[in-house]
């Protein structure tokens, strides 16, 4: 079982302390992230003008935005991944295929050309018998 990590962060200008089985980094970093969203939200010139409770709301649907839209792209890039292994896994069944044809090819040739030498076998023989009975 793991640890339970205690980590003091500040957001938005005040301290707070979050808890989690993650790593004090990974507490960290969630932190950052909502202090990147609170300065992103400042600079907009409405963001001054609006209630607490609609800021909160606010960051909160900007936040679920960001992850349904990392979630999307995850599940694109899985997609895109599982194609690729498909694609590798089949050119991998064609490969096999074709050395199997090579072999096979290489194995006829192979025999081919034993066919050919006796046949030349043959051919001289045949030849030679020729020229001994026209002598």
């Amino acid at each position: 079982m793991r640890n339970k990590n205690d980590v003091e962060v500040l957001i938005d200008g005040r301290k707070y302390t979050i808890c989690g089985f993650e790593s004090a980094e990974y507490l960290q970093q969630i932190a950052s992230y909502i202090n990147r969203k609170f300065i992103e939200f400042k600079k907009k010139d409405y963001y001054a003008r609006l209630d607490l409770d609609l800021r909160k709301i606010l960051l909160a649907i900007n936040i679920a935005d960001d992850y349904y839209k990392m979630k999307k792209k995850a599940n694109e890039y899985r997609t895109e991944n599982e194609l690729k292994d498909q694609l590798v896994l089949d050119m991998k069944h064609e490969i096999l295929h074709l050395q199997e044809d090579v072999q096979t090819r290489d194995k006829k040739i192979g025999e081919l050309e034993k066919d050919m030498e006796q046949a030349e076998k043959k051919i001289i023989e045949l030849e030679t018998r020729l020229k001994q009975r026209h002598k």
